[in-house]
């Protein structure tokens, strides 16, 4: 398997296409077919040069969880790696590696995340009130600290700017306490099975965040799992509570542009080769850590 060159965007006439962040999606019906770029984002800004082979690792990555997941229904149909989806033959050096035919659902209108340790946003809230999304805590836990249990903290989705952290309460408001019951549950159990696995691996997930769609009349397990863009991993090795960690994401960028006068609104700065380097090397190094295969380069 060989890294690409970098594709910032996929180019295909003719084809409608929703863009986010990070990934272009093709509807093709009863099916979609998501790819993922190399673009990069920090502060919810994405950046005018992406990271090298960042797509086709993350597309990987959520492939092999989706593998692993066996007991776990979910959206992936297939990943495309030497053969494209009707109509797409010609473009199919776009594809290889970076995207994925999967069934189409009703997206639900929450992020589930799963937190095993005190960081981010959830480190601060602590600070404040000693709760996380309304959960009380015990008292004295420091920053990173690994929690007494897991804990699920929803989130709404920001079509800009930042997702926000809600109760669990005000979840069941949006959509209905039965579904909010049922992906806690599941969202908890992946959590579980998946942190044991990383740490035998000598990756920490501190904190990760899940998308369910409903299809059939059951909700099952889409868009990107458990890779460096939608978790917080962190080397097993090197950690310590009460302190940031170190981590495979992109850490690098966001390090370098807190160096710079901007003022985090679009346009982004260009990122100097070695943070795009040493970004890439985090990702690769989050892959082989996670499935125990090689990341080729050119």
């Amino acid at each position: 398997m060989a890294s690409r060159n970098v594709l910032m965007q996929t180019d295909i006439p003719g084809r409608p296409v929703k863009r986010g962040k990070v990934r272009d999606i093709f509807d093709l019906g009863e099916e979609l077919l998501i790819v993922a770029s190399d673009r990069i984002s920090a502060f919810d800004v994405v950046m005018p040069n992406g990271i090298p082979g960042k797509g086709e690792l993350l597309t990987r990555i959520s492939a092999f969880w989706f593998d692993r997941f066996k007991n776990v229904r979910h959206h992936l149909i297939e990943l495309i790696e030497d053969r494209a989806p009707a109509g797409f033959e010609p473009y199919l050096d776009q594809l290889l590696g970076r995207a994925m035919r999967v069934r189409k659902t009703r997206v639900l209108p929450i992020e589930c995340v799963v937190r095993g340790y005190l960081a981010g946003s959830g480190w601060k809230e602590y600070q404040a009130s000693q709760t996380v999304c309304g959960i009380k805590l015990p008292a004295g836990l420091k920053q990173c600290a690994q929690l007494p249990e897991p804990i699920f903290t929803p989130a709404t989705k920001a079509e800009t700017g930042h997702d926000e952290n809600i109760p669990f309460e005000e979840a069941c408001r949006l959509t209905d306490e039965t579904t909010m019951r049922t992906v806690r549950e599941r969202s908890l159990a992946i959590y579980a099975e998946a942190a044991d696995y990383a740490r035998q691996r000598g990756v920490i997930i501190a904190d990760t965040k899940f998308e369910w769609g409903l299809l059939d009349g059951d909700y099952i397990l889409i868009d990107e799992v458990l890779t460096p863009d939608s978790s917080r991993f962190w080397p097993a090795d090197q950690y310590a509570s009460g302190r940031d960690q170190s981590s495979f994401d992109k850490q690098f960028v966001r390090n370098y542009l807190e160096t710079l006068s901007w003022n985090k609104t679009p346009p982004g700065p260009t990122l100097p080769d070695d943070v795009v380097l040493n970004t890439a090397k985090k990702y690769i190094e989050a892959y082989e850590r996670l499935t125990g295969g090689k990341f080729r380069e050119e």
